[in-house]
C-alpha cells in the first residue's frame, strides 16, 4: 500500500533529496504501522513530538499499534522551542 510520509523542520533530513514539499509516497505492506513507517526512513521515535495521522493527533505511544491503510497520510513535527 502507498502512504504519504511528511517530516517537517529538522525532521526533514531524513527524507531523501527526491522529497518535494517535506513529503514523499512510501511503499508498505498492507496493515502497517506509523512507527514502522519512521523506522524505515530511520526517524528516530525520540525525535518525534508530533504525528497526526490524515490530520488527527496520533500520541507517540500509539505509534506502534496505529495501523495505517491505503493513502493516509502521517505528518511528524520535533519539539520545538522559540520565544
Amino acid at each position: 500500500m502507498k502512504v504519504t510520509l511528511k517530516l517537517y523542520a529538522s525532521l526533514g533530513d531524513f527524507l531523501p533529496p527526491s522529497a518535494e514539499r517535506n513529503a514523499i509516497d512510501v511503499d508498505m505492506p498492507d496493515g502497517a504501522t506509523v512507527h514502522e513507517v519512521l523506522h524505515k526512513h530511520h526517524v528516530p521515535m525520540e525525535t518525534c513530538h508530533l504525528i497526526l495521522v490524515n490530520g488527527i493527533f496520533t500520541p507517540l505511544t500509539s505509534a506502534s499499534a496505529k495501523r495505517l491503510e491505503e493513502g493516509d497520510t502521517v505528518a511528524v513535527w520535533p519539539p520545538v522551542a522559540g520565544g
